[in-house]
């Protein structure tokens, strides 16, 4: 019988000089670079640099400059953004504003792509309030102009600085659903802009990028400290996840948890941003890790990206339909990066299915 593997579970389908997923040390390396160490020194702008070298003949020494203008242009495509568009969920509206971009495959065309979920993602939140979209500062480094383009105010360099560490952290992933989808895409030769879109549509789904949200509706959930054990007892007794735990790669502690764990106690010391908020994550993190060692013993279960994620972006005031845009912010370098290695050297993916369906009736 032919053996299946469910998932792709175990399947290389891709060589890389991109990043490294180490599931059992629980280890995530982006190009010689541990990821805490990356995190806690580059803007969004290195990382982007980083993953882009190799792939882009005309790739300038600093991206700041022309991420910075590309914002500017992709700014015009947000006259698309209708009253209907931005009624929708805010990922929605930024991927139906990405799919006007070009699909080539230039630098110009990689840097729109890459500057644009920041611009779209912000004037969809704006529109939703009422308010008018604010045009990008092509000066500001990404990070905090995308701040200031969602707020309406600048940011502090503490903010942007922390916003820069989660950007920096989630910007790319080994082969994981969206960037698989990235490079099916790309491996038919479409444009960067297809594998950017085939990105973004994987990581819309709650197994993915849609998680975060439902951290912090767990965390209003508990409300104080003292709540947590039995609210997380209840919650296991019902079947339900406890979310921001568990890993599909990761059997020990996701090493993206910590770094972003880094980066919001960095914020909360320099802004006084929700220490209370803080001390309620680090005692749920603590009850249900407890919890679950005990509960289910043979089966690692350790605290993952998407536990911080909420509490840091909660802290930059970004609200909840929006953490999966922003990490499509942080990602979509990651992706572009990954459609042009498969384009440079791979073949076009095409796995076989097993038919297990009934066979060919006889004729009468």
């Amino acid at each position: 019988m032919v053996q299946v593997s469910a998932g792709l579970e175990g399947v290389i389908a891709a060589a890389t000089v991109l990043s490294d997923v180490d599931g059992q040390a629980g280890r995530l390396t982006i190009r010689g670079w541990a990821v805490e160490d990356l995190a806690g020194r580059a803007r969004f702008e290195d990382a982007a640099h980083l993953l882009f070298d190799g792939f882009f003949d005309d790739l300038p020494a600093n991206l700041a400059p022309a991420l910075g203008e590309a914002r500017v242009r992709a700014f015009a495509e947000v006259a698309a953004l209708d009253d209907a568009l931005a009624a929708r969920d805010p990922y929605d509206a930024m991927r139906a504003l990405l799919a006007r971009l070009s699909d080539g495959e230039s630098l110009a065309d990689a840097l729109a792509l890459a500057a644009a979920p920041a611009v779209f993602t912000a004037a969809a939140l704006r529109l939703r309030r009422g308010l008018q979209a604010i045009a990008p500062d092509p000066a500001l480094p990404h990070a905090a102009d995308f701040l200031r383009m969602v707020r309406g105010a600048a940011a502090t360099e503490g903010e942007a600085r922390a916003l820069d560490a989660y950007l920096v952290t989630v910007c790319d992933h080994g082969l994981n659903a969206s960037t698989f989808a990235a490079r099916v895409a790309a491996s038919t030769r479409a444009g960067l802009g297809s594998a950017v879109l085939a990105g973004l549509s994987t990581l819309k789904g709650p197994l993915h990028g849609g998680a975060p949200g439902p951290v912090i509706d767990m965390l209003d959930a508990i409300g104080a400290p003292g709540n947590a054990v039995p609210w997380l007892e209840t919650a296991l007794d019902a079947g339900e996840r406890l979310m921001g735990f568990g890993h599909r790669i990761y059997r020990v502690r996701d090493p993206r948890a910590d770094a972003l764990k880094t980066a919001l106690s960095r914020l909360s010391r320099s802004a006084g941003a929700l220490p209370g908020r803080l001390a309620l994550a680090e005692a749920v993190e603590r009850a249900a890790l407890d919890i679950l060692r005990r509960r289910k013993p043979d089966r690692p279960l350790e605290t993952n990206v998407e536990f911080y994620t909420a509490l840091l972006l909660e802290a930059l005031g970004l609200p909840p339909q929006a953490f999966t845009c922003v990490f499509a912010v942080g990602r979509t370098v990651g992706w572009i990066a990954h459609a042009r290695e498969q384009q440079a050297g791979g073949k076009l993916i095409r796995p076989q299915s097993v038919y297990v369906g009934p066979r060919p009736k006889a004729a009468a």
